[in-house]
């Protein structure tokens, strides 16, 4: 009996050794700014095997101090000039947690020197920076990639397995997108500073919300590019919201479709849901993980739980690992360049239409 037990865990300790031995090295991470709120996250979820954080620039030491405390990072190094720091520590790929405006020198920084870009969503300040971005990257060769909450939830991939792989729901005809919060006034206070500088953030809740609305409709029509862009912005807080809107509607126009956006700050409480319409059903997001659907023939909506999606695109930190690793083409993907590119392209003429009043036309 005890020789057999040493058998097997003989061959669990061997199995062990090569599942080990053929684990993929972290992809070696510089964190580019700590004044994004999304930071904590990432934060919370790295250097469990896909990552290792070897190096944070952030010129703020106050900010720098509060999240050396609240998440021991003694052991990583930290430093004011990124450049140098790349330099020094030769990333695989930086995750910008910057201001929206910054993106750019992070991208200015990142690309000569062959290391792949990850920012949070919107890609880009504006379309000029955004297509500046764009050059480098292809120049250098690099991945430029955006993070969205959205792209990891299991309802989402559901509903585009079923809309645009399968076809369930025929030719789309109408999507509609609800995405906001009751406004970001308790977030922490160097976030909440540039959140509502419109140059540092490009405008309000049009800028911070608008930007799923864009990707997820861009995304679930193959990356159209639509033929025109109508849009409302509005500020129901102006004393709160001094320079930026707190609500925004856009209106899509494409050959045979519509896409219709909206995004706020002063809602009693936080949302990111889709509304899908085809000729042969319809399917509504509820939350990350559920959604109802009713098809033609069906009397009611019927309600479902997504799977869990599988690994790596079940997480931003697994997900992006394998796409530096070149385990993954993002083409197409939430997070590709080409459809962020677009839909950066919609919310520059939806701040167009919406000083002017217009309806824009895209070339």
């Amino acid at each position: 009996m005890f020789k057999s037990f040493l058998i097997v865990f003989s061959l669990l300790v061997s199995s062990f050794h090569v599942s080990a031995a053929d684990s993929p090295a972290p992809v070696k991470v510089v964190i580019a700014g700590l004044v994004h709120g999304h930071v904590s996250g990432f934060l919370h979820k790295a250097n469990q095997g896909s990552v290792e954080i070897v190096g944070i620039y952030e010129p703020n030491q106050e900010v720098v101090n509060r999240y050396k405390e609240r998440f021991q990072l003694e052991k990583v190094s930290f430093g004011a000039d990124l450049p140098k720091m790349l330099d020094e520590l030769k990333p695989q790929a930086i995750w910008v947690f910057t201001n929206t405006y910054d993106h750019l020198a992070a991208v200015e920084a990142a690309a000569p020197r062959g290391i792949h870009v990850i920012v949070e969503k919107p890609l880009a300040v504006d379309k000029a920076a955004a297509d500046r971005m764009a050059a480098l990257a292809r120049e250098h060769k690099i991945h430029l990639l955006t993070n969205l909450e959205t792209t990891w939830y299991a309802c989402l991939g559901e509903a585009h397995r079923i809309c645009v792989e399968e076809q369930q729901l025929g030719v789309l005809t109408k999507i509609v997108g609800h995405f906001g919060h009751p406004g970001p006034d308790r977030v922490q206070p160097e976030f909440l500073e540039w959140l509502k500088d419109p140059k540092l953030n490009g405008g309000g809740a049009s800028s911070d919300f608008g930007c799923y609305g864009g990707v997820i409709t861009t995304w679930l029509l193959g990356n159209q590019r639509p033929k025109s862009v109508t849009a409302v912005f509005q500020t129901n807080r102006p004393e709160t919201w001094t320079k930026v809107d707190d609500n925004a509607t856009l209106i899509l126009e494409y050959p045979h479709a519509q896409g219709i956006i909206q995004a706020s700050w002063d809602w009693t409480f936080p949302r990111k849901d889709v509304e899908i319409y085809g000729r042969k059903g319809i399917i509504r997001t509820i939350n990350p993980t559920d959604y109802d659907i009713r098809l033609e023939r069906a009397k009611s909506f019927e309600q479902k739980t997504a799977a869990p999606l599988p690994a790596p695109y079940g997480t931003s930190v697994e997900y992006f690992a394998a796409v530096i690793r070149g385990e993954i083409d993002p083409k197409g993907s939430m997070s590709s360049l080409e459809t962020n590119l677009i839909a950066m392209e919609i919310q520059e003429a939806a701040r167009e239409s919406a000083k002017t009043g217009k309806k824009v036309v895209l070339p």
